[in-house]
């Protein structure tokens, strides 16, 4: 488990092609703490849950199965390109955002930035399938960073960034018709079930 609180971010050193799959070899940037990432540990990268199969100074590796390129955002990802990074949840850490999982339900797309005083206001695109578990003030995952929903409205909804979440994170270098990991609210997803397929729960 994550809370969508970015540690770090890192960039694409290089993307190694196996066999249908992908290595990717991610730059990390100081002060994530490699040393600490033992084989095997999961990192969010850019909203992702992938596990560690290597680690030094300052770099981690990653197999990336085909499922998870077709699902995501990664496949497209080139070396120089920056990624949000997150360590799993201690359960003594505090819990800064929401619970995330790391599993990509849908790929957005950025469909405006518009300057509000210091923040921004970003609107994003999401599959139709997904808009029934966003709700204005509710939760929601975007490249792996937690944020509050402020505007639900047709296919698309709207979040608000502060300076430092623009800066901290991959948003300072994203750009309108960019492509976004999407993870809808842990809980939004389990009232659904219950409530809308109820038999289902059975």
């Amino acid at each position: 488990m994550f809370t969508g609180i970015v540690q770090s971010t890192g960039r694409i050193a290089r993307c190694e092609p196996r066999g249908g799959d992908l290595r990717m070899i991610v730059a990390v940037a100081a002060g994530f703490g490699t040393a600490e990432v033992a084989l095997g540990d999961s990192i969010a990268v850019s909203g992702c849950c992938l596990t560690a199969i290597m680690s030094d100074d300052d770099t981690l590796a990653f197999d990336i199965s085909n499922e998870t390129l077709s699902l995501t955002t990664l496949g497209g990802f080139r070396p120089g390109e920056r990624v949000n990074l997150e360590p799993a949840l201690r359960l003594s850490d505090r819990l800064g955002g929401h619970l995330v999982a790391g599993h990509v339900d849908g790929v957005g797309t950025i469909a405006a930035v518009e300057s509000d005083a210091r923040s921004q206001r970003w609107t994003i695109e999401a599959p139709p399938g997904l808009m029934r578990y966003f709700a204005p003030k509710g939760s929601v995952c975007v490249d792996g960073v937690s944020l509050t929903v402020n505007a639900v409205g047709g296919n698309r909804f709207g979040v608000n960034l502060i300076p430092h979440t623009v800066a901290a994170t991959t948003f300072g270098e994203r750009r309108v018709g960019d492509r976004v990991n999407l993870e809808v609210d842990l809980l939004a997803r389990y009232v659904e079930r219950l409530l809308v397929r109820p038999e289902a729960a059975a």
